[in-house]
């Protein structure tokens, strides 16, 4: 639930103020291939299965463990336009693994449920300071509605990404 998202959001904050000059901040930006588990077939619409994201990124690391927030443009998400704010917590450092939770935006308004995501990924200093981050991310997603579609689908989705990172 949208509660969930907002707890992570507040608990990562209250994380980061504490521990900020303990560890390493990075920000930057990538993009995802994804693509949906199930064939989508809504009847009178024509929806792809698979797309590009595109998305912005901040990410904290203490140690092993770290937090990273994005905000991820889907232009053409199932037939429609999206926006999906999500948090992950990640344990790990050049080789990683982590759990994430999101909500996505749409038709004016957000998602009844949240997702949850699992993600595990090869983060890599490539020159000092600038990293490179590749992953895969499997979405869980219950189902969603589209417009002039009364079926809810199942819209799990796994996700193959790369990002480049500055260290602040």
């Amino acid at each position: 639930m949208k509660k969930h998202l907002i707890f992570i959001l507040v608990a990562g904050t209250f994380f980061l103020v504490n521990n900020s000059l303990a560890g390493e901040h990075r920000i930057g930006g990538g993009a995802n291939y994804w693509v949906a588990l199930e064939d989508i077939d809504p009847g009178d619409g024509d929806f792809d299965d698979d797309g590009l994201s595109f998305y912005g990124s901040y990410q904290y690391w203490s140690s092993i463990l770290g937090l990273e927030i994005d905000l991820e443009f889907l232009p053409d998400r199932f037939g429609e336009t999206a926006i999906a704010p999500q948090a992950y917590l990640l344990v790990g450092r050049s080789v990683y693994a982590g759990v994430g939770i999101g909500l996505t935006y749409s038709n004016s308004e957000f998602s009844d449920e949240p997702f949850f995501a699992l993600r595990a990924g090869l983060n890599l200093e490539l020159l000092p300071g600038i990293y490179a981050d590749i992953y895969g991310n499997y979405r869980f997603n219950d189902t969603a509605t589209f417009n002039n579609n009364d079926t809810d689908i199942d819209t799990d989705t796994v996700f193959l990404g790369a990002a480049l990172r500055l260290a602040l």
